[in-house]
């Protein structure tokens, strides 16, 4: 019942400030990044339950404010409770989700009528640190908040080298290369030789789609677009009709973050974005991912099923 969850907020939000305060100390490294718990075979990732955390503490903020002026204090309150699980995020460094819940907030934000004048202010912030980020990164000087690797994945894109055959591009010309050689019907389970030679790499996460592609076609791929569309559009729905705000904010919520993922892992499937560490929602290996995700369809499942009043 996400009323029993908005109910524990607090206690849930120091819950995973503290896992995540924990993982930039003891969590596992990989690729430059620390952001993982290893338990026993298993390995948790915070972040991902983090996501949905954030979205229930900014669902219990807007409707507990939802009577009060959209002010400059209002929407700072906003950020303020979200900036707390977004700044250890980004300690970790994890670019790839920061963004995803800077996403999330904007929508909330937009959804509850913010002025303006703060959206444009924010999107004129935003153009113009994007903008220097990218300037910086192509002139090759180092910016202290990012990784070399995330700087490089940004000129890779923005200037891609022609002749960096097996360097930066690898990932993305062999993704194209799978989607291609798919075609409409694709090759057939386990016999796409892209994936099962093994020169798509990251194939089960990152390129779950270029992978898919080429097994199964632009009918599978289209199935994995289509099927994701239709949980965002239920998820929607759900907000819509939803009997309070806290229910809308988290059916929305839920729906931004499946949407913006799954637009993200696509598009770089594509080369249409840089290259993230984001999973296709539903599709790319990994537990804490799908558990998480999960967790935030049943929250919508009972936002749908609180539409009436119960009998118990």
């Amino acid at each position: 019942d996400y009323r029993y969850w908005l109910s524990l907020y607090i206690p849930i939000y120091i819950v995973i400030v503290g896992f995540l305060l924990t993982l930039t100390g003891f969590g596992q490294s990989a690729f430059g990044a620390q952001r993982w718990f290893q338990v026993g075979v298993l390995f948790l990732q915070p972040t991902e339950f983090a996501k949905i955390i954030a979205i229930i503490i900014l669902a219990r903020y807007f409707e507990a404010v939802q009577y009060q002026p959209r002010d400059l204090k209002w929407v700072i309150g906003a950020v303020l409770w979200a900036s707390g699980i977004i700044l250890l995020i980004l300690l970790q460094p994890n670019l790839s989700n920061v963004m995803v819940l800077s996403v999330i907030l904007a929508v909330m934000l937009f959804i509850n009528g913010i002025e303006m004048r703060f959206i444009l202010i924010a999107g004129t912030v935003g153009a113009v640190l994007f903008g220097t980020v990218v300037i910086l990164s192509v002139l090759g000087v180092r910016i202290p908040f990012l990784q070399e690797y995330q700087q490089q994945r940004i000129v890779t894109f923005v200037v891609p080298d022609p002749n960096d055959t097996y360097g930066n591009r690898y990932n993305v010309q062999q993704a194209l290369i799978a989607i291609g050689a798919g075609g409409v019907l694709g090759e057939g389970y386990n016999q796409g030789t892209q994936t099962q030679l093994r020169f798509l790499k990251v194939r089960h996460t990152d390129f779950i789609f270029a992978a898919s592609s080429e097994e199964f076609g632009t009918v599978g791929g289209g199935l994995i677009i289509v099927t994701i569309a239709f949980i965002v559009w239920r998820c929607i729905r759900a907000g819509q009709k939803a009997r309070d705000l806290s229910g809308a904010m988290i059916a929305i919520g839920i729906a931004t973050l499946i949407f913006f993922q799954g637009l993200v892992n696509i598009g770089m499937n594509l080369n249409l974005l840089p290259v993230s560490g984001l999973p296709l929602p539903f599709i790319s290996y990994g537990g804490s991912g799908l558990t998480a995700l999960m967790l935030g369809i049943g929250l919508v499942e009972s936002v749908v099923m609180r539409q009436k009043e119960l009998d118990f």
